[in-house]
């Protein structure tokens, strides 16, 4: 089922009727409502729609709307007729269980249906209260919260009934509701609707008090029937008469108008005043700004005036960046939202040097025995992936001048990387790569490194090729095929082989010129494992990451004469080697490690991005304990002077730890085993726990990749893990400032007949991104538009 649209129209104010509990009179006010609609407008009916109904026929919400507010359009969606829960109700039945993803979009199509036939006002009912179970037994809070419709509540006029309105009111600001307004039964007794008001009024939520219903009589015979028919139309017409339901219907309709003129407004606003990151603004104008009302799941809620009214005002957008790489979970994890809302409610922020809270250490042992490295003791708290790398960079350069007796002060220590490689904006750690677009015009950028040039991997014409740089190809060797992305990881098999060997002598080589010939120092190794990802989704290959570790720590001599390599176990040998796993790490690539990949144990790294599942900044940088011990001494100016005002700040460290801990109940539980076996080798496959390497796999189709690797303007791409990235053909060469991908771009945004893509390019590289919690069913309807995007 394609994904649908936040549900808003122009022409149709709809709206959703939440109960705080059940029982609580919600189609006594939704029948309200559709009559104060009819008397203010006839011409237009109002219409009622009950997605999943519950109990006898006779008595079904939607046929006391039909009797009692006559003219209204009604419908239902599912009805069960046993009067228990809907998840039960619909086991009961046996029947096939319509799936959330239906519901909505079968709810999505009504509303549309009744746009276009010009009515301007509907109501969806829930069963139930908030949280009470929809047919999958999923919350019914998270069951319509793709629609993001706006929300009556009706609150609960009984004993009990100030706690648990509330407590709906908050459950459903949790999940991004906006709730419109309140009515409520008086009881004179309880007197729940003045205190409520009060509560509501500081929310600025207008609250309605609503007359009590007649009691149902405890008669069911044909007398008592009619009587309560009587009494309940009557009852109706004192409600229309002697309330002023008119004016909090005025005050809706004003809050629909004024939530699509917000979004109207908000590119020229944002123009106006926003100055955006990595983007050039010469010629850009307010249409070029996406404006996005809501996200979830894997997709954005986009604002599109161009779109017919009966269409709706917003389009579901696939989020093919994952929001800079950000996004594991889904947006609008409610899981995670409830974290963030605990931390913060039981700490806000607390200062960390010299303290210790909970989040922060079970985050700490969570993370280090997720990562699986034994190197690994300490762990660093900052606020995002570059200072993280700051901090990398001081632990790595401090340990081995320390080692070294070298003087930073009196001259240049500097680092070995790769070329394309990219750590972060902040200036210090700009340093730390080659000149190129991104620092080269930044006034104190200087460079301090070296930067090889390596292997590529990609699939071209349904081959797997491991590219060799042409001016590399007398030292390396000729370009390589492979019969799977598996075998290009074999690197056990590999690194023994004559291209490892040519591998890690040119590497030795390299750093012997560089030392012994123009007196370079080296200070640390920094990798990012397997994809070099700001510098352009660059796949190296794996191999040559695995050599170059090699060789550093096995040469030692290499960087200091007379050195030895270092003892086994956390001892680091030749340099300190440092892994940026900010993009790659926790499962970005299907291992809880990008290292994993390599069979290389780092010495430094630093994980964020999904390390909190997309929801707030936060990153970790992991040391050894070898390392933290070059900053003991008992000068406090030795120390590790490095922070912020909120490190390890309790949100971030109690949402990362939850999102640790739901990764890793994924990957127990076989929630990726369809795509593991898409991925499997044509030979029969080894199983997990026997396997000597990590196993390769991809969210995106084996076929798909296959399939694209074909297409004419097509240069090569990959797939591992959940990312996707496709180098398209240039005449002029490619590189970060090729505009070869721009069109592909513009075809993926422009969509399909029911969703579009957004997508980020890196030059002549178009590359999607998936969650960790993506459905196979979604990322197929995807891979369509994407395929006739590339082929037809």
């Amino acid at each position: 089922m394609p994904p649908v649209g936040a549900a808003l129209w122009r022409s149709l104010r709809a709206h959703q009727v939440y109960g705080a509990n059940t029982d609580v009179g919600k189609t006594i006010v939704s029948t309200v409502l559709c009559n104060a609609i009819t008397r203010l407008n006839s011409q237009s009916p109002a219409a009622f729609l009950k997605p999943v109904s519950t109990g006898p026929l006779d008595d079904a919400d939607d046929r006391h709307i039909r009797r009692y507010a006559p003219g209204t359009l009604t419908k239902c969606l599912y009805q069960f007729d046993e009067p228990v829960s809907p998840h039960i109700a619909a086991k009961q039945k046996q029947l096939t269980i319509p799936r959330d993803d239906d519901i909505i979009a079968s709810v999505h199509q009504t509303l549309s249906d009744w746009a276009a036939q010009g009515i301007d006002f509907a109501l969806v009912e829930t069963a139930g209260g908030v949280h009470s179970p929809g047919p999958n037994g999923n919350s019914q809070a998270d069951l319509y919260r793709p629609l993001r419709l706006p929300i009556v509540l009706i609150a609960d006029s009984r004993l009990g009934g100030i706690s648990s309105s509330i407590s709906a009111y908050e459950s459903l600001l949790l999940r991004g509701y906006d709730v419109n307004s309140v009515l409520l039964f008086q009881d004179d007794y309880y007197q729940n609707h003045e205190y409520l008001q009060t509560y509501f009024q500081k929310k600025s939520i207008p609250l309605v008090p609503l007359p009590q219903p007649p009691a149902r009589p405890p008669s069911q015979d044909a007398d008592a029937l009619a009587r309560d028919e009587e009494a309940m139309a009557g009852y109706y017409e004192r409600v229309a008469r002697g309330t002023d339901v008119a004016g909090l219907l005025e005050e809706m309709t004003a809050k629909n108008e004024a939530r699509i003129e917000r979004l109207e407004a908000m590119s020229g606003r944002a123009h106006e005043t926003i100055w955006y990151p990595f983007t050039q603004h010469h010629g850009m104008a307010p249409k070029d700004i996406t404006v996005i009302d809501s996200a979830y799941d894997d997709f954005f809620q986009t604002y599109n005036p161009a779109k017919p009214s009966q269409d709706g005002r917003l389009r579901a957008t696939f989020d093919g960046s994952a929001s800079w790489w950000t996004q594991g979970l889904g947006h609008g994890n409610p899981d995670l939202a409830l974290s963030a809302a605990y931390a913060a409610g039981r700490y806000g922020h607390v200062m960390f040097p010299g303290n210790i809270h909970e989040p922060a250490l079970t985050l700490a042992e969570t993370l280090l025995e997720t990562v699986g490295n034994p190197r690994l003791q300490k762990v660093f708290y900052s606020d995002n992936g570059s200072t993280g790398m700051e901090v990398a960079i001081k632990m790595g350069l401090r340990a081995a001048c320390d080692r070294y007796g070298w003087d930073a002060s009196q001259e240049q220590i500097s680092i070995l990387g790769l070329k394309g490689s990219y750590h972060g904006d902040t200036i210090g750690v700009m340093d730390c790569s080659e000149p190129s677009t991104f620092n080269k015009k930044v006034e104190w950028y200087r460079g301090r490194g070296y930067w090889f040039d390596y292997p590529q991997v990609h699939m071209s014409q349904g081959v797997w090729k491991v590219q060799i740089p042409e001016h590399l190809r007398s030292a390396l060797g000729a370009d390589l095929e492979y019969s799977s992305l598996d075998a290009v990881f074999d690197l056990e098999s590999r690194v023994a082989s004559e291209v490892g060997q040519r591998y890690q002598e040119y590497i030795r080589e390299t750093i012997a010129a560089l030392v012994q010939q123009q007196g370079m120092k080296f200070g640390s190794l920094i990798m990012e494992p397997v994809i070099l990802g700001a510098g352009g989704m660059l796949f190296c290959d794996p191999l040559f990451q695995r050599c170059l570790a090699e060789v550093v720590r096995g040469h030692p001599e290499l960087f200091a004469p007379g050195a030895t390599a270092g003892a086994t176990g956390s001892s680091w040998s030749g340099l300190p080697i440092i892994f940026d796993e900010v993009f790659t790490g926790l499962y970005r690539l299907g291992q809880r490690s990008s290292a994993a990949f390599l069979g290389v144990e780092a010495d430094i790294a630093v994980n964020a991005k999904l390390l909190t599942g997309g929801l707030v900044p936060l990153c970790t940088t992991l040391a050894s304990n070898e390392v933290f011990q070059a900053f003991s001494s008992p000068q406090k100016s030795d120390a590790l002077l490095h922070g912020h005002s909120y490190t390890a700040h309790a949100v971030g460290c109690q949402v990362a730890v939850d999102s640790l801990r739901t990764m890793k109940q994924l990957e127990r539980s076989g929630a990726w085993d369809k795509y593991r076996r898409d991925w499997q080798p044509a030979a029969t496959p080894i199983p997990s726990a026997h396997r000597a390497r990590p196993e390769v796999w991809s969210v995106w189709s084996h076929g798909l990749v296959g399939e694209l690797s074909h297409a004419p303007g097509v240069e090569g791409l990959f797939a591992l893990g959940t990312v996707l990235s496709i180098a398209l053909k240039d005449t002029q060469g490619g590189g970060y400032t090729s505009t070869a991908a721009q069109g592909l771009q513009q075809r993926l945004a422009a969509g399909g007949e029911h969703f579009a893509v957004h997508s980020r390019v890196l030059g002549n590289v178009l590359y999607l991104m998936a969650s960790v919690t993506s459905t196979p069913d979604a990322l197929r309807e995807i891979e369509e538009v994407l395929r006739a995007a590339l082929l037809e």
